[in-house]
């Protein structure tokens, strides 16, 4: 990171708390402050300074936390224990920080994960309650059914849970594949939900996390835009407001 002075409104927008129209605004309104005092617009910060808002700090601007979007590919395993599993998710990309999963995928499932190392939006963004949406795309064994569509979209009954999956979004793409939105994290859920009505997942790949979709080759990573992650706060606040710096390069590695 460079050491030059940075404008309050900038440094707001890059650490995904607002825009910079908006961050103007909390200035004019005196809601900001930089080391407890309320700054002019236009004020810039340097390394040390910490800056609040409505009294909340946002963080020191040294820190600096990674969030990365990776295409998983099938046979890869979610876990950071490197030491039992070989084919790890850790060992595979090889980041240069220590870096962790949002929630996992299936070692035969394919596509979009997370990975970060912010403790803080792990917890909202696996929060089932917060109705997060992920979206799978599947194919199936043999021709799907409306009353395949009809059961997944209403939910089944699993019973080593003791409980009925939620209500989710489910549509028929083709003879043999649909497209599933799911707002809860089952262990395993759509190939059970699957078995349960007699049907048998040959593929699954994830394409979405709420405002985050698929757009890598397989195989490969990049950190989310300044856009992606706005959006994605903007999701999140109504869990706990998280307020964390994260770098802009989006070139897939």
């Amino acid at each position: 990171m460079t050491h030059e002075l940075k404008r309050i409104n900038k440094f707001l927008s890059e650490v995904g708390y607002c825009s910079r129209r908006e961050a103007d605004k909390l200035i004019a309104e005196g809601r900001v402050t930089i080391n407890g005092l309320i700054p002019e617009m236009g004020t810039k910060i340097s390394l040390n300074d910490v800056v609040a808002v409505d009294g909340q700090t946002i963080k020191n601007i040294t820190e600096s936390f990674v969030y990365l979007a990776f295409n998983k590919p099938i046979g890869i395993v979610c876990t950071t224990d490197t030491q039992v599993e070989k084919d790890n998710i850790i060992d595979f990309i090889n980041y240069p920080k220590r870096i962790f999963p949002i929630g996992r995928l299936d070692k035969p499932s394919e596509g979009l994960i997370l990975l970060t190392d912010d403790g803080d939006i792990v917890n909202k963004i696996l929060r089932a309650s917060n109705n997060h949406e992920k979206e799978y795309i599947v194919t199936v064994n043999k021709p799907i059914s409306q009353t395949f569509v009809e059961h997944m979209t209403r939910g089944v009954y699993l019973e080593d849970l003791k409980k009925q999956t939620k209500s989710c979004y489910v549509e028929k793409l083709s003879t043999y594949t649909f497209k599933i939105i799911l707002t809860q994290g089952l262990n395993r859920q759509i190939r059970r939900m699957c078995n349960y009505l007699n049907y048998e997942v040959q593929t699954l790949k994830r394409v979405r996390i709420m405002n985050i979709k698929l757009d890598m080759p397989v195989g490969k990573y990049r950190e989310l835009t300044p856009e992606e992650f706005i959006e994605l706060n903007t999701l999140l606040k109504n869990s706990t407001k998280t307020y964390k710096a994260h770098k802009q390069h989006k070139k897939p590695h």
